[in-house]
């Protein structure tokens, strides 16, 4: 753990390193990223079974990447009567935070007296990311497909990696399956990402990818922007905490915990507090709980490499840096905290209070989890249903509206020297 506090002489220098860019901008990475694009444009399914022997340690054929309906009826039946509950439980939160989201088709008058609006349709072939490897993200293939499902999508593909053997954990299945996917490929990593953008002989292109990933699958997502359209960079996960003289130092440092251990070890979590009082507790309490969690090493990987516990003067600027970093999830564990969090705006998802740790929206909160990291907070905003539709607008003149607006065409279509425009509403006059 780096610890940073306002008194010291070298404070903007130690920030600057915190805010440092990340793993989604780093050129090892990208360079690494491109190679499998393109070898995945160029050879298809045969990419696809070399990439999943070399990174996944599985010999499969092309005819076994799509998942079977034998298969998912296996893991159906292997789904126990709690794991039945806890996907219902979040897919009931999540689909009715989509539906109350969805964009609805309207119309208006405009100054002409024609029929202006939009309609919005759901995208017909969609592409889900659902990370695998060291820890499988059941969660996610509800974050992602449950909200595909509510927009109305008629196909909604999944890719996954598979272990060794070429399996895939059967509660993922089952809750990919319950979420709405209509499709689901044994296809993890960067390699994963191209073939839904590119497609080859056995996974047809989509429209737009969804999801999160490790800073490989990120970087995929950056990289192929155009070739197909993607909903936002959702890399390794981050948590900032801004925490003042009232903060539990015990909450505080199981929520950091909690978000380093995802395991890539590009996880980046921040506490930011005004209080050094706390800054000390909650390095004492990441010391103290550390060793009694299952993914230990996973997380100190994290806490050596990217985590920053840092005082700061005052709850202003606690808030100024949480834009600075934009962080994924943003808890603000002090007096009043709406109001604080009134002035945080760039962070993917915020959190209120000391009873709303992050899991919950990791989980069963209702909002998806799939959230912008690495900076891209500043831009983008997380996931939401209506990234699945859509948007076209409607225009409908009849021949009364169309010469009042006839006088103001005539005079652009002038203007720029466009006289077949011009000539194209006058002739309907």
């Amino acid at each position: 753990m780096k610890i940073v506090r306002h008194t010291d002489t070298n404070f903007a220098a130690r920030l600057s390193e915190a805010t440092a860019p990340s793993s989604l901008f780093d050129p090892v990475i990208e360079q690494r990223t491109r190679a499998i694009l393109d070898a995945v444009q160029a050879r298809g399914d045969e990419a696809l079974l070399a990439f999943t022997e070399k990174f996944d340690g599985a010999r499969l054929t092309a005819s076994q990447l799509a998942v079977t309906q034998a298969e998912l009826m296996a893991a159906s039946l292997k789904a126990d009567e709690s794991l039945r509950a806890a996907v219902a439980e979040a897919e009931k939160n999540i689909g009715a935070f989509a539906r109350k989201s969805l964009l609805r088709r309207w119309q208006m008058k405009n100054s002409h007296g024609a029929v202006v609006g939009e309609k919005f349709d759901p995208l017909q072939r969609v592409g889900v990311y659902i990370p695998g490897g060291q820890a499988p993200l059941v969660s996610t293939a509800l974050m992602t497909a449950a909200l595909a499902k509510a927009a109305g999508c008629p196909e909604i593909v999944a890719c996954t990696p598979c272990g060794k053997d070429g399996s895939l954990n059967p509660a993922l299945l089952f809750a990919t399956r319950a979420a709405g996917a209509t499709e689901i490929y044994r296809v993890g990593g960067a390699q994963a990402i191209a073939a839904m953008a590119y497609g080859t002989n056995t996974i047809h292109r989509v429209q737009k990818i969804f999801g999160p990933g490790n800073a490989y699958v990120s970087t995929a997502k950056r990289l192929l922007f155009g070739r197909v359209t993607i909903d936002l960079l959702a890399g390794p996960s981050e948590l900032l905490v801004i925490a003042d003289d009232t903060a539990n130092p015990k909450f505080a440092a199981a929520d950091l915990l909690a978000q380093a251990e995802h395991g890539s070890g590009h996880e980046r979590v921040w506490l930011v507090t005004t209080s050094a009082k706390v800054l000390k507790a909650v390095k004492g309490e990441i010391e103290k709980q550390l060793p009694k969690l299952a993914r230990r090493e996973f997380i100190k990987r994290v806490l050596d490499a990217n985590t920053w516990l840092i005082q700061v003067a005052t709850l202003a600027d606690a808030v100024a840096l949480a834009n600075r970093l934009a962080p994924e999830h943003c808890e603000v564990m002090t007096r009043n905290p709406r109001q604080v969090s009134e002035g945080i705006l760039t962070a993917g998802a915020i959190f209120l209070g000391p009873w709303s740790p992050t899991v919950l929206g990791d989980y069963v909160a209702g909002p998806s989890h799939t959230l912008p990291t690495g900076g891209a907070g500043a831009s983008f905003a997380g996931l939401t249903v209506d990234q699945f539709q859509r948007r076209t607008s409607l225009v409908e003149y009849d021949r009364a509206a169309l010469k009042k607006a006839l006088p103001a065409v005539e005079k652009f279509a002038a203007l720029e020297g466009l006289d077949a425009h011009g000539k194209s509403a006058e002739i309907r006059k």
